[in-house]
């Protein structure tokens, strides 16, 4: 498999999916933890593969430090997939991701927020940066 923008794009809308699916279920107002075993049982359905609630290492100064930072979900080994129930996404949110994407040179991310009345319109952002960039477009 040839890793391109384009197949990262098509996996993004896998994912969105898996996500609408788990809210058309269940819907806004459950604890995040709920919504995370939901959305990686629908994962496995689809049969994407997935790590859920890894520690994502942190170096500084060329030691590698157990900073206790750890991810919701990583798709496909390329996309981070941060998970919330809020009253909204935060710039903090990003931020958060962008750091996650940077640390573990993954291409894309997607924040998701359950706690919403439409994901496809408010409760996802999709971020990438310089890695994704770099990829062939096809």
């Amino acid at each position: 498999m040839r890793i391109t923008q384009k197949y990262i794009d098509e996996l993004t809308y896998s994912i969105i999916g898996c996500a609408i699916e788990v809210h058309k279920q269940l819907g806004p107002g459950l604890l995040e933890s709920v919504y995370e075993k939901c959305f990686i049982r629908e994962l496995s359905l689809k049969n994407l593969n997935y790590q859920a609630q890894q520690k994502v290492p942190v170096t500084y100064k060329g030691v590698t430090l157990d900073a206790e930072l750890r991810y919701d979900v990583l798709v496909e080994n390329l996309i981070i997939t941060e998970l919330k129930s809020n009253d909204g996404l935060l710039p903090v949110h990003e931020s958060i991701l962008l750091t996650y994407m940077k640390l573990l040179e993954k291409p894309k991310g997607i924040l998701i927020n359950f706690n919403c009345t439409n994901i496809f319109k408010e409760g996802q952002k999709t971020l990438v940066n310089e890695y994704y960039a770099a990829l062939p477009k096809l």
